[in-house]
């Protein structure tokens, strides 16, 4: 009898953990809206082209999906490549690419580690588009004049600014 003193809190508490388990069963994540995409990719191509710049402008959602790309009149056929690595770099690690591109970089030799996974890039030109402490997506340019890899000359610096601009445009709508 002693031992069925025990039974009735036990399966109290499986029937709790069981209801707490079924109440995680779906998730609700917040992402960048495709008209939110549009714009921003409106707004940094036209940054871009006040400094006479021909680029490439890849939107990602928050799960690595593209929602947008806008290729310029004349940008170079990698620079849409590039564009998404940069995007996929920044939403990956949740900073600019040229940031993560200045930390990898100096911590390991690029023999090693994330240089090897697919769509990481150390340029610059990439920013996560975040709504408070959530990446809700990413952005990344590819295209001005110089916009190698890390430390390349003002090219990858071009492209944050024009990057930035477009964020910069849909803010009030991220809130936080």
């Amino acid at each position: 009898m002693k031992s069925s003193k025990w039974l009735v809190p036990a399966a109290a508490l499986v029937l709790c953990t069981c209801a707490a388990m079924a109440q995680t069963t779906l998730v609700t994540e917040r992402s960048i809206s495709v008209n939110a995409a549009m714009e921003l990719a409106t707004a940094a191509l036209e940054a871009c082209r006040k400094h006479g710049s021909q680029v490439t402008i890849t939107v990602l959602d928050h799960a690595g999906r593209t929602k947008v790309v806008l290729r310029d009149d004349g940008s170079n056929p990698h620079s849409v490549e590039h564009s998404f690595r940069k995007a996929y770099t920044a939403l990956t690690y949740r900073m600019p690419s040229g940031q993560y591109g200045k930390r990898a970089t100096g911590s390991f030799p690029a023999s090693h580690g994330p240089l090897h996974l697919t769509h990481i890039t150390t340029a610059a030109g990439g920013l996560p588009i975040t709504a408070g402490n959530t990446v809700v997506g990413a952005i990344g340019i590819s295209g001005t004049p110089g916009s190698g890899g890390a430390g390349a000359g003002g090219g990858g610096t071009a492209d944050e600014a024009c990057a930035q601009a477009g964020i910069d445009r849909i803010s009030k709508g991220l809130g936080g």
